[in-house]
């Protein structure tokens, strides 16, 4: 089992800078890929960033490109994402998640995951 607990959200006005973190603790034995999703009131939750831990291979939704940037710090089992420039339409709680192996679940940068934290709010104002 992982356990993920996210934080680092608040209010911030349009075009300022957050910065998510992530603790991860519990089984990682063949884990492959951490991601940040968002859900917007009414609407899907979906993938923002992911990163593959062997190798680092990093991959970002159109939307953020430029603007986001994930990391992984594997000495403090922890996941950031450092989001500037932030659009008053990314209002969302602001997700961690981890794979899970299986060919179910939410799908995101070809991985499947599984493994949820409980959500940090992020608000950005116009």
């Amino acid at each position: 089992v992982v356990q993920l607990a996210e934080s680092g959200g608040g209010s911030v006005q349009a075009g300022g800078s957050l910065t998510l973190s992530c603790v991860i603790s519990g089984d990682m034995y063949d884990r492959n890929c951490i991601g940040w999703f968002r859900e917007a009131p009414g609407q899907e939750r979906e993938g923002v960033a992911a990163i593959y831990i062997g190798g680092g291979t990093t991959y970002y939704a159109d939307s953020v490109k430029g603007r986001f940037t994930i990391s992984l710090d594997n000495a403090r089992a922890t996941v950031s994402l450092q989001m500037n420039n932030l659009k008053d339409d990314e209002s969302a709680v602001y997700y961690c998640a981890v794979d899970h192996g299986r060919h179910d679940g939410r799908r995101f940068a070809g991985a499947y995951f599984g493994y949820w934290g409980q959500g940090t709010q992020v608000t950005v104002s116009s």
